[in-house]
């Protein structure tokens, strides 16, 4: 009589470990946290801050619409620009300036937080230095100067998408 027991075929690994499943949860969690920390990102910017150092520095070329106003945290700012002059008005104080002249902003401090939860404080100062005209547009390397050093994120979220900031 013929032997008809078989063995079973090896089957091999059907699945993740339950080391390698954990892992894998572990990252998908901590990816999904960094996105939600990401889109709550928030600035506060209050009072201004006098005496503090800032050795930290990022300049961006910017455009200010000619007669609109843009904020920047609780920053103000018009410009009228006529031929190769402007007015700039930060929070109700005027000065004209020509190509080449700057327009020192008084500091101010920020309170970053993501998840609602405070991540970090600086003491930021914004020069602008206007460069002429572009359209209706008045021109001006933005420097952020800051206390601390922040991720260009944080400083992104300060300046108004109608400023077109290109980092220069």
């Amino acid at each position: 009589m013929a032997d008809t027991t078989q063995t079973p075929a090896p089957q091999g690994n059907k699945g993740w470990s339950t080391g390698t499943k954990v892992l894998v949860g572990v990252i998908a969690l901590i990816f999904v946290v960094a996105v939600i920390a990401i889109v709550t990102l928030t600035v506060a910017v209050v009072g201004s801050q006098t005496g503090a150092s800032f050795p930290y520095s990022t300049t961006y070329r910017v455009s200010i619409p000619d007669g609109q106003p843009v904020t920047i945290g609780s920053t103000s700012i018009l410009v009228m620009t006529y031929e190769n002059e402007v007015v700039t008005e930060v929070d109700g104080v005027k000065e004209k300036l020509v190509a080449g002249q700057e327009r020192v902003i008084s500091p101010h401090n920020a309170k970053i937080s993501a998840l609602g939860i405070p991540v970090m404080e600086t003491d930021f100062q914004i020069t602008l230095t206007y460069l002429g005209t572009s359209g209706k547009n008045a021109l001006f390397d933005m420097n952020v100067r800051t206390s601390k050093q922040i991720p260009e994120i944080v400083i992104n979220k300060l300046i108004p998408s109608s400023m077109n900031a290109q980092p220069a």
